[in-house]
């Protein structure tokens, strides 16, 4: 059976999809972090307090189970505390100090980078660019809807 044609779009569009999620993982490892723990302290430190286990599970776009095997090792080793939020249902996520100073060396490092990266562009390209990301990722999600509702 014979592949079906790739645009050369596409070919350029994913070597740097696979170059950006590289640069993650690796960021990772280096920094001697799980990607989904390196990913929990990224948005706790990006995001207004208080951050409870729903809410980071929406913004990583993380099933819940893998977002709490996380949360349990950083809780293990003390980088956090998950406490009863507004129910019993509700976990609140709360940095240690400890858990404040591994953010310090793995989550700000990777977020001085993309500042870096960013602040290398002029404004127009930084905003012409996410602009024009947020389009595309919206029609992906639209002709995936449709590709799913014609099987």
């Amino acid at each position: 059976m014979k592949n079906p044609p790739l645009d050369p779009w596409l070919k350029r569009y994913n070597n740097i999809l696979k170059k950006s999620d590289h640069f993650y993982r690796k960021a990772a490892r280096r920094l001697g972090v799980p990607e989904c723990a390196l990913w929990i302290l990224y948005t706790l430190r990006a995001e207004e307090p208080p951050l409870t286990q729903k809410r980071l599970c929406q913004q990583l776009l993380q099933p819940k189970q893998t977002i709490n095997s996380a949360l349990k090792s950083l809780e293990a080793e003390g980088c956090l505390t998950l406490s009863a939020g507004e129910d019993r249902r509700t976990r609140v996520i709360t940095l240690t100090e400890k858990g404040a100073d591994l953010a310090r060396r793995t989550a700000d490092r990777i977020i001085q980078a993309e500042q870096a990266a960013f602040q290398a562009m002029e404004p127009e390209e930084a905003e012409e660019f996410l602009r024009l990301y947020k389009k595309y990722v919206e029609r992906l999600e639209e002709a995936g809807l449709q590709a799913e509702s014609q099987d």
